[in-house]
């Protein structure tokens, strides 16, 4: 049966936005088919407080209906068309009545994809795909390309279509919630990179095997044409999967030049960016200039100066146990550890494993903080760690305990929501707490600042 989605005319047409969010996917897709001419309600469980940023960009749009607070039922039967937001969970009681009725669900990305006119790498991944897609669009723009890079980093790319051409290269990193609304019949990446698959986001998928699948959604069995990179063998049981026999591996780390950001899996990541750059045609010379001059991303492995001597390293945007595995393997022996957050389900025994080898101590904040103190202390009783309630908290710990020459790093393992509204106010936070030690540190004992007499 053909898909119909690919040839739904917007003017006209009523579509159902569910979950307009915070962070642009949702406003894209209201304010593209508003401007295509739809008739277009959106749908959002969130106060018009907390979303009243966003809200007033919608202002301007003609025939758009907002309901906030709850989902109503009508809306997901009475309308042609839904446009899901890839946080909402499959199993959601209002897209099994949309399904039910015959109602087509769609995502951002896939109205995306469905007229994107350009060459496309996705990259997918349990940890680095940010990095390596950032590399790809770094090499891209060095052999002279115009290059856009978007998806599940910096912004969506649909308000830029009318903008792109054939000639161009997109760069999207895409997300396993990303990847789940994908329909049989949309257009898969022209090349598609997977950095690895660990056990992740097991509180939404379910199950790792839910999850691979969503993670393998990026692969189009019908295109013979579409390349694959990845080193990920997906070793992880109970699923002994592997990636088909065509998949091209990353390039060798002897043909990477020198990098400006540390860590064994940064070069691996740009093993898997050389691979993926390559296979869209350019040059060895644009792979080598593009990794040479590629400086890293915010909230990854980011410096953050010196208070006292000690160094601050915000990687906010570590929230799996592998991320942070990573980082405390790159910033070495002495490291003090900030990390917590919400529970996504993953396996942390390895993770304790790894901070126990590698940090000094660790000072454990939010809803897992129970479940890290138990498992450091598991594999070494007399391990410096603490659980505390706050990152302010767990800074301070960290701060009182630390010595000239040490690093205090932020590489939570965990996502944000239990106690902010994204991994970027994380870090915000972290910046803050690092302020308030600066300015209190030539006054105040270390003791003091740690006790939260101040």
């Amino acid at each position: 049966m053909r898909d119909t989605r690919t040839e739904l005319p917007w003017r006209g047409r009523r579509v159902t936005v569910m979950g307009l969010g915070r962070h642009g996917g949702g406003l894209a897709a209201v304010r593209y088919l508003a401007q295509s001419g739809a008739r277009v309600t959106v749908t959002d469980c969130a106060t018009a407080a907390r979303l009243q940023a966003t809200l007033a960009e919608l202002a301007d749009l003609p025939g758009v209906q907002v309901q906030l607070g709850e989902h109503q039922r009508r809306h997901f039967i009475d309308t042609d068309v839904i446009v899901v937001n890839p946080a909402v969970g499959p199993d959601n009681r209002h897209l099994a009545a949309a399904a039910a009725a015959g109602i087509p669900i769609t995502s951002e990305i896939e109205l995306f994809l469905q007229r994107c006119p350009a060459r496309v790498v996705g990259v997918t991944g349990s940890c680095g795909k940010s990095t390596t897609a950032a590399m790809i669009a770094a090499i891209s723009q060095r052999a002279g390309r115009r290059t856009w890079l978007g998806g599940n980093i910096e912004h969506s790319l649909l308000p830029d279509l009318p903008a792109i051409d054939q000639d161009d290269l997109v760069i999207l990193e895409l997300s396993s919630f990303q990847l789940q609304w994908l329909g049989p019949a949309t257009r898969r990446p022209d090349v598609a990179v997977v950095t690895n698959c660990e056990p992740n986001h097991l509180d939404w998928h379910g199950s790792y095997g839910h999850y691979l699948a969503a993670k393998k959604k990026i692969l189009d069995s019908r295109r013979s044409d579409q390349q694959l990179v990845t080193g990920d063998p997906l070793r992880a049981e109970p699923h002994r999967h592997h990636w088909p026999s065509h998949a091209q591996p990353p390039w060798p780390d002897s043909r990477i030049p020198p990098l400006q950001i540390a860590g064994v899996h940064n070069r691996r990541n740009a093993c898997l960016a050389a691979a993926a750059a390559a296979a869209v045609g350019c040059e060895d010379q644009a792979v080598a200039g593009g990794l040479r001059a590629f400086r890293g991303l915010p909230h990854r492995l980011q410096p953050l100066g010196q208070v006292d001597h000690r160094h601050f390293i915000n990687d906010s945007q570590a929230t799996t146990p592998a991320a942070t595995m990573a980082a405390v393997q790159s910033v070495g022996p002495r490291c003090w550890l900030l990390a917590g957050g919400a529970d996504k389900g993953a396996p942390l025994d390895d993770l304790a494993g790894e901070i126990v080898r590698h940090c000094c101590g660790g000072a454990f904040f939010g809803a897992t903080s129970d479940k890290l103190i138990r498992g450091v202390l598991r594999q070494a009783a007399e391990f410096h760690a603490v659980r505390v309630p706050t990152l302010a908290a767990a800074l301070d710990w960290c701060w009182s305990r630390s010595a000239a020459g040490d690093t205090i790093l932020l590489s939570p393992a965990c996502s944000s929501l239990d106690q902010y509204a994204d991994y970027a106010e994380r870090a915000d936070d972290f910046r803050r707490q690092i302020t308030r030690l600066g300015q209190l540190s030539p006054q105040l004992p270390r003791q003091q600042v740690a006790a939260g007499l101040v």
